[in-house]
């Protein structure tokens, strides 16, 4: 793969290939702009399960089937993994099959699904046949995983704990009789005791999120039968992470001789402002609440437990630093029993490697097979247990994630994104003792193949300027359909979220450049101070410096494209949310370069952030501590509402009433100080929506509002 980070400024001054390629006559005769009505038309494929035999592949694609009333359905699909064969629809719901875990001995398909009217597990043969409903708890069940036997099953589902302790049918029933109690009370009020009490878009409601296990059988060949659900984890404690930056593909496990779980474990206190994320270990018995903790010596997070295939060593990731959620993932590796019990601490695999790793999968005893975000995609690696800190990398395109294997090693199956296309299913053979040459290979499911075909969708162009300290930046570019480099054309200068994220070559449903440019915009995509993907000490240096180093970042990108020939400096605008929205914000009082701002969901305030967002760790991080204490100046340096005075370009905000990572008020406080000055600005409010915006309808009136906006103030197309 080529180095997207080239270094020479030099080079860098030059028009990138891209850009100087106009489109043929053919390509407009046979292709058009992609709109907003095309994102809703896309299948949304969901992550592939494997077959052990590696013969056949299980996945889930959704489609909005009403996008103005907010309707969708999801169907389980099979194809074979050589691609001899156009996928098969396995399931037809009226309602949401997801999710689907083929079993070890590879007869039955486990899958989620709404089908009965809440969110439950069932399951149906590969080979045909009717589907049967394996839970039906009043608090539903989902994030299922199969014993190695595969005559067993664990599943998450949020109880209220005080229940816990009590036999299943006892406890489920006290379960739906306070929730249909709390339903039907005309009284609203909600109590909390302590912090936590609401996550991301929802409220808690002192529920805990614990695993559950049931017994499988079959009384006649082809006729699976469910036991009794067993509450393993019973207790005032979630044993399933309820922060999403703590979870990972695969949250728990069963140890090799299927005796126990071992699990993610959120910190058992102070969690709205703790990262200590544990390991831990019940027996699949239940009958304790006390859990024995794996990773003793960690005080920071620990997850994704995975077990080789002989059963003595055991994989996960871990964080080093406490408190700092943006910290470098490194692959740990020990030695265990078939309980699954340590024989051994845990050691580094790559703690030389500057790399931080989000999946973990055993290829053999001796391999594991890896992703992690490099330059703005995410390839496959594989990496040997006696060779710590050196990588095998794939020749791998774009954003690979969602990684299945064959039991023999051989076959490696993944969705794969790009700019370009949404995910789909891809097979890789891979070789016998090394990684493939290239991923992610085969397309399988080709879902959104017919529509891609219409689309006159650019290639990104990934480009590098010198930022601060010197230090090169990597920037995507995507130039609109019947680009001609000889006009003018205005810019859509889109800054990402986080702050520790990154613009990758994937695709996104939420904020797609594609869609962006098909307006007929220029798009930068800069991936500047913060952003992942680019080693840790990049990533580290947001930190108490947001409209530091990271502006400069980004306006020496924005520099770079106005010396571009094609790029119109008098029609140039930027848009970003959740961080990207912090740093419209701060453009709002540092820069008068853009004709309008949008932001969404963005800080505002440093201080009325930290007393209204709920994971508090974040905030102490990135500040040193709450706003009382001795690193005050550090929520005052880089606020935006303190250089309100200085604001003078026209702004679109938008703000959700459910977003509790970064509360509404952010919003207000920001329309009142650019009302009150006289400056044109215009604030939507989505009381249905969280930090996203995600229902369909929600989502095209968002679309249409905001591009309504930019051609008032920033008009699209050539000149």
């Amino acid at each position: 793969m080529t180095n997207l980070l080239r270094t020479s400024v030099v080079f860098l001054l030059l028009i990138p290939p891209t850009f100087a390629q106009e489109k043929t006559q053919a390509v407009a005769m046979t292709k058009r702009a992609m709109t907003v009505d095309d994102l809703f038309a896309f299948q949304r494929v969901g992550a592939p399960t494997l077959s052990p035999d590696g013969t056949g592949v299980c996945y889930a694609s959704s489609e909005i089937t009403d996008a103005k009333n907010n309707k969708s359905v999801s169907r389980l699909w099979l194809v074979p993994t050589d691609g001899s064969l156009p996928a098969r629809q396995l399931t037809n719901p009226a309602a949401k099959d997801m999710n689907p875990k083929w079993s070890p001995d590879g007869r039955w398909i486990l899958f989620e699904s709404t089908r009965s009217g809440s969110l439950q597990l069932w399951a149906i043969s590969p080979f045909g046949g009717e589907a049967r409903q394996l839970t039906s708890l009043s608090t539903g069940a989902g994030t299922a995983v199969w014993a190695p036997n595969s005559r067993h099953i664990a599943f998450v589902s949020a109880v209220y704990p005080e229940f816990s302790a009590l036999p299943f049918k006892e406890s489920d029933a006290k379960n739906k009789a306070k929730a249909d109690e709390i339903e039907a009370s005309p009284v609203k009020a909600r109590v909390f005791k302590k912090l936590f009490y609401r996550h991301w878009d929802s409220y808690v409601e002192d529920k805990r999120q614990h695993l559950f296990v049931i017994d499988l059988t079959e009384e006649t060949p082809g006729e699976l039968k469910a036991g009794e659900p067993r509450d393993v984890t019973p207790g005032d404690r979630d044993s399933y992470p309820t922060s999403t930056t703590f979870s990972g593909t695969q949250d728990f496990a069963f140890s090799p001789d299927g005796s126990h779980l071992i699990f993610t474990a959120v910190p058992k206190e102070n969690e709205a402002w703790n990262t200590n994320y544990d390991l831990c270990r019940v027996p699949v018995t239940g009958g304790t609440t006390e859990w024995e903790t794996l990773t003793t010596k960690s005080s920071a997070a620990d997850g994704l437990p995975t077990f080789s295939p002989a059963g003595n060593k055991i994989a996960f990731r871990s964080q080093r630093k406490p408190g700092y959620e943006a910290d470098k993932w490194e692959v740990m590796i020990a030695s265990c029993n078939p309980d699954g019990s340590l024989t051994s601490d845990p050691v580094s695999l790559t703690s030389q490697i500057d790399l931080s790793f989000d999946e973990i999968l055993w290829r053999n005893d001796g391999q594991l097979i890896v992703t992690a975000e490099q330059k703005g995609s995410k390839p496959v690696f594989g990496l040997a247990i006696n060779k710590p800190n050196e990588l095998e990398k794939t020749q791998s395109t774009g954003t690979c994630a969602n990684l299945s294997l064959s039991a023999d090693g051989q076959i490696l199956i993944c969705n794969n994104s790009r700019m370009t296309f949404p995910n789909e299913v891809f097979s890789t053979f891979l070789e016998k003792d090394v990684m493939a040459s290239k991923t992610p290979g085969l397309n399988l499911s080709r879902a959104n193949a017919k529509l891609l075909e219409q689309l006159d969708l650019a290639e990104p162009t990934s480009v590098s300027v010198k930022g601060a300290d010197g230090d090169p930046m990597q920037m995507w570019v995507v130039t609109p359909p019947g680009f001609d480099k000889t006009k003018k054309w205005p810019l859509a200068y889109l800054v990402h979220g986080g702050p520790q994220g990154a613009w990758m070559d994937g695709w996104s449903f939420r904020w797609n450049p594609m869609i962006w440019a098909a307006q007929g915009y220029v798009v930068a995509a800069p991936n500047p101070r913060g952003s992942t993907g680019f080693g840790q000490r990049y990533t580290d240096q947001i930190s108490g410096d947001w409209g530091g180093r990271c502006y400069i970042d980004l306006m020496a990108g924005l520099e770079f494209l106005e010396q571009q020939s094609f790029v119109d400096t008098d029609r140039m605008f930027s848009a970003g949310a959740s961080f990207g929205g912090y740093m419209m914000n701060w453009f709002q009082g540092h820069t008068t370069k853009f004709k309008t701002l949008v932001t969404h969901c963005g800080v505002y305030n440093f201080e009325s952030m930290y007393t209204t967002t709920e994971e508090l760790w974040f905030d102490e991080y990135e500040h040193g501590g709450p706003p009382w204490g001795p690193n005050r100046e550090s929520y005052e340096r880089h606020s935006p509402h303190r250089y309100a005075a200085n604001f003078k370009t026209p702004m679109l905000i938008i703000h959700n009433d459910l977003d509790f990572r970064v509360p509404v008020s952010e919003g207000q406080q920001l329309f009142t100080a650019l009302q009150r000055q006289g400056i044109p600005s215009k604030f939507i409010n989505f009381p249905d929506e969280g930090h996203w915006v995600l229902k369909p309808a929600n989502s095209h009136y968002w679309h249409s509002e905001i591009f309504s906006w930019l051609k008032e103030y920033c008009p699209p197309g050539p000149r």
